[in-house]
């Protein structure tokens, strides 16, 4: 359990605005949804989801990596992925069994199948939303592990839109709707003191230093 004293200690370091910039982030993050990519072949599409999930406040991306192993983007990311969990795996199954056993349920986002609509969607389920590749979509393993489908409604010839669109798209009106239900979204409070301290440690570059004299002076 993260130190509330240190935590206290390293906030003091920061200037008021960044202070309460990382008190208003924190609580508006959440583990009641998370993202899935698997095998996304364009390295920026990866980059740019993880700043969608940083934008719309969800806390873990989780990254499928079996034929293509990714490094993050920094100048797409712009920034995120210092504020974002990012996990990795070499394949679909250790990631499907690792969120369901956190209680998620697989959530496949494809307009090829009998899906529910973005509008009609039920967030009321603590979801694993599953994004694929840009030209094959989502593996025939995840699709059939799946445990419902969701769809954003398309009007004109294309059938799909790039990843990092749809993410967009789908994380924007899901989180919306959370933050105005009366779920229990919101991390817990141990939750919000690590995920503090783990911003905070990337904000100092003499961190262990500072973690030291903190400790020096107890």
């Amino acid at each position: 359990m993260t130190d509330p004293e240190l935590i206290t200690f390293l906030e003091d370091l920061l200037t008021p605005a960044r202070k309460a910039l990382f008190d208003k982030v924190v609580r508006q993050r959440t583990n009641h949804f998370t993202v899935v990519t698997e095998d996304v072949y364009q390295l920026h599409n990866t980059s740019a989801v993880m700043r969608s999930c940083d934008v719309f406040g969800i806390q873990n991306i989780h990254v499928i990596e079996e034929r293509n192993l990714k490094k993050i983007d920094r100048e797409i990311a712009m920034g995120a992925q210092k504020w974002v969990t990012l996990n990795r795996y070499h394949n679909s199954a250790d990631c499907i069994q690792n969120l369901r056993e956190q209680g998620y349920q697989i959530v496949a986002s494809t307009p090829h199948h009998d899906a529910a609509m973005l509008a009609d969607f039920d967030i009321s389920k603590p979801s694993a939303i599953f994004f694929g590749t840009e030209t094959n979509g989502l593996s025939v393993e995840i699709i059939d592990q799946a445990d419902t489908f969701i769809k954003i409604p398309m009007s004109g010839f294309t059938e799909s839109l790039n990843i990092s669109v749809s993410a967009a798209i789908i994380l924007q009106d899901i989180t919306q709707k959370l933050r105005s239900s009366k779920l229990n979204w919101e991390l817990t409070e141990n939750e919000k003191n690590a995920l503090k301290f783990e911003w905070l440690s990337k904000s100092f570059k003499n961190f262990d230093q500072l973690v030291k004299k903190f400790q020096d002076n107890r």
